[in-house]
């Protein structure tokens, strides 16, 4: 990749990241100031919609940290951040449903979710070692090296990849319940929740934007040395 299209490329996706930064924020603060119909706290939207969907095994904590909220499967535990956790707001009992949806994921073998649990490691390994030992390749000359580390650095672009169906679902299934179960009303109260949830996916897709964009890119550097 040329430097004019990498610098381009860098730039845009850059762009697209913060603006995807300043709408979830935006979005949060907006209906963070709109009261739920229901007046339930994050937590107890969370534990009403697990509740109706028959699971009684998982735990909602409190978590420091702003926008921290998010749920271990090894632990069974919804962790919300104090705003949402205590909340009793669209955008509170929204991003503690998504959570939830998490829960229900796992609770009924959601499959995305399980090739992303078990990508998480690798994922890990390979946004470590992956571009550390691409540049050793490159710099010793050994592309079989080189093509080694891209495969571990590509693993977290997978994980980025699998991880989109897996928030959208959550989300989906948050939008649904909180309705379904009259946590929100239907009409403006259940727009917010979809803007503030809608936001947040964003994000994600700009994560995955970018891992995609920097694979292509150490790629497009070994098989160009290659030739």
């Amino acid at each position: 990749m040329s430097g004019p299209f990498l610098i381009a490329g860098i730039l845009i996706l850059t762009a697209f990241t913060l603006w995807a930064q300043f709408m979830v924020k935006s979005k949060f603060a907006k209906y963070g100031r709109v009261a739920a119909s229901s007046g339930l706290t994050g937590a107890q939207a969370a534990l009403e919609m697990l509740r109706q969907e028959g699971i009684t095994n998982v735990r909602v904590e409190q978590t420091s940290g702003h926008l921290s909220d998010h749920y271990d499967p090894r632990a069974n535990v919804i962790r919300l951040s104090s705003d949402v956790y205590s909340g009793r707001t669209i955008s509170a009992v929204g991003v503690a449903c998504h959570e939830a949806g998490h829960a229900i994921q796992q609770a009924r073998r959601y499959p995305f979710l399980v090739v992303r649990n078990l990508a998480v490691p690798l994922a890990g390994f390979g946004s470590q070692a992956g571009l550390l030992i691409i540049i050793a390749g490159l710099a010793l000359n050994v592309m079989g090296l080189a093509i080694v580390g891209l495969v571990l650095f590509a693993a977290v672009a997978l994980f980025q990849i699998v991880n989109l169906p897996v928030e959208f679902d959550a989300s989906a299934r948050a939008k649904d319940a909180l309705v379904r179960y009259s946590i929100v009303r239907p009409g403006r109260e259940a727009a917010g929740v979809s803007e503030v949830l809608d936001a947040a996916a964003m994000t994600y897709v700009a994560a995955t934007l970018t891992s995609i964009f920097w694979v292509l890119h150490y790629a497009m550097i070994i098989f160009g040395n290659r030739r």
